[in-house]
């Protein structure tokens, strides 16, 4: 778990979208602060990750980190249209070492709204 959280920074500072196949198992459930059912499957796990980073990238940067057994949480900020954004990843990881669950949570409400909006944008546009 360890080495897929060191090549999961790696992806962070790279934004290297195919860093994600050897990163997120194929079963992985993906629960967004936005949409209210689990996103199950790698295919779409990787799909709303590539959007993040794309919509995140202004100053995103982790702030705190806490691993636990086979669970991380990483805490991270940037800045969205001038909004500051908070939130957190936390990750769960399968015995094969890759992420088998990512879920986000972010603060405040207009940060929230506004990752609403832009990810509906980016995901419109990555699967075009």
């Amino acid at each position: 778990m360890s080495d897929t959280l060191k090549r999961w920074h790696g992806f962070v500072a790279s934004g290297d979208a195919e860093m994600l196949n050897e990163l997120i198992a194929d079963d992985c459930v993906f629960l967004s602060p936005v949409v209210h059912t689990p996103q199950v499957g790698g295919d779409i796990t990787r799909l709303y990750l590539t959007g993040a980073m794309h919509v995140l990238e202004d100053g995103f940067h982790y702030v705190k980190e806490v691993v636990s057994g086979n669970h991380a949480v990483l805490e991270f900020a940037c800045e969205i249209d001038g909004l500051q954004v908070n939130g957190v990843d936390i990750m769960t990881f399968n015995e094969e070492g890759k992420i088998s669950e990512f879920k986000v949570m972010v603060r405040p409400l207009k940060a929230i709204n506004a990752v609403h909006m832009k990810m509906g944008e980016m995901l419109d546009q990555l699967s075009a």
